[in-house]
């Protein structure tokens, strides 16, 4: 039997804001969340600016003072927003679902780096005996979903992916099948990225995947020529997937019903996307085919991976046409947001996720902000620079991670 799967709880934490109602409200008046680096002025960075969170206060969200200490900030961001849809959709377990109906899937794609690093330089500067004995629990990418099912008792399926930046919709749509065919009520699902640290940075940008841009403003700049390279980000991103029939019984909030989900690998290169899009493109078709989009009838929105890097930019344009043909692909309307939150990498598919679902319901397609030059390779609706109204039918986000990994989830309204 297959059931239907609805969104009855967001949550979000980003560089953009620390609530859904302040986020939604940045993105959709086109807010730069990207800023200059702080905290690492020793490192001399050859990368100056980054997606950090503003403001962020752990007890705000339920965090004890203990649970932050304890825990590396990926954990701590996953805790926050968890939080935050828990409490949007109602949700208690014991009370209007039964524990073990109750699921948590949320991935890290890189897990507690800043951690690793404190504990690594303790190796070296002070002996193996100084090494914290909660080491291994506090880096390893699991334990966010391992945490955040202790602290809601919920003893359902849990599954924490690790694909990169595909993380986040990767969790998703593993949650959605796993309540379409029955093996849970509802999942806590998501990604948490903690990674706006001089090591990732020299990694990423020593291999020449970071923007080098010394204008915040300018440093991501999905679609446009001028484009060369993503903005590192940090953050964190929850929704709760509950079955519709559950969800209806209990009189909970419908944000949106997610009806599609595309899972496909490049099988090219550790970093480098296919370049004619194909395996990506076929991700697309597969969430939008089990959606039963209508080109002729439906109003497509994309919330595209969209790095601003050159060679994902070009080949996600060819991945779209791909998926549903050069005329529909026209039609389309697309955006990049992370031209305003840079890349939370496996936290981003979840963050986008959530706004692809807000533009479904409220009507309005968030803008690519930061957009001069039109690139000929890119030659699609990118919604620059200003928010656009459209009644949309149909919503999908596209992430596709380091490793070839391709994922793509699709949104409808809900009656």
């Amino acid at each position: 039997m297959s059931h239907r799967v609805v969104i009855t709880g967001i949550g979000a934490i980003t560089p953009v804001g620390n609530t859904i109602p302040e986020i939604w409200n940045n993105i959709k008046n086109g807010y730069c969340g990207i800023d200059y680096i702080k905290g690492f002025d020793e490192w001399d960075l050859p990368i100056k600016v980054a997606g950090q969170l503003k403001n962020f206060n752990p007890e705000e969200f339920g965090i004890s003072r203990k649970e932050a200490i304890k825990n590396d900030k990926f954990c701590i961001y996953a805790y926050a927003t968890a939080y935050q849809a828990m409490l949007d959709s109602g949700l208690v377990s014991g009370e209007n679902i039964a524990p073990e109906r109750l699921g948590v899937y949320i991935g890290s794609g890189i897990g507690g780096m800043d951690t690793f690093v404190k504990e690594s330089n303790k190796l070296y500067n002070e002996g193996v005996k100084f090494i914290s004995p909660l080491f291994i629990p506090t880096i390893i990418a699991n334990i966010a979903s391992g945490n955040v099912a202790i602290k809601y008792n919920a003893q359902g399926p849990t599954l924490p992916v690790v694909t990169a930046c595909a993380t986040g919709t990767h969790e998703i749509g593993e949650a959605y099948r796993a309540i379409k065919h029955g093996y849970a009520d509802a999942i806590i699902t998501g990604g948490a990225e903690a990674t706006v640290h001089p090591l990732a940075i020299g990694g990423f940008g020593n291999s020449r995947a970071l923007s080098a841009a010394e204008d915040p403003k300018q440093a991501s700049t999905p679609f446009d020529k001028r484009r060369q390279g993503f903005v590192i980000a940090e953050g964190s991103g929850m929704l709760i997937l509950e079955e519709y029939e559950h969800a209806k019984a209990r009189g909970a909030r419908i944000y949106a019903e997610m009806t599609g989900y595309g899972n496909t690998t490049d099988a090219y290169h550790y970093t480098a996307p296919r370049p004619d899009g194909s395996a990506a493109g076929r991700a697309m078709r597969l969430a939008l085919e089990e959606s039963g989009f209508d080109s002729g009838k439906d109003t497509l929105y994309i919330n595209a991976h969209g790095t601003s890097t050159p060679l994902n930019d070009k080949s996600e344009t060819l991945a779209i046409k791909v998926a549903m043909g050069e005329e529909a692909a026209r039609k389309a309307i697309i955006s990049s947001t992370k031209s305003m939150t840079g890349h939370m990498l496996g936290a981003t598919g979840a963050v986008e996720a959530i706004f692809a679902i807000l533009a479904l319901r409220d009507g309005i397609v968030p803008p690519t902000i930061g957009y001069r030059e039109p690139d000929p390779e890119c030659d699609l609706d990118y919604t620059p620079n200003t928010a656009r109204k459209a009644d949309l039918t149909i919503a999908m986000s596209n992430t596709l991670g380091f490793g070839g990994h391709n994922s793509s989830i699709a949104f409808r309204k809900i009656d």
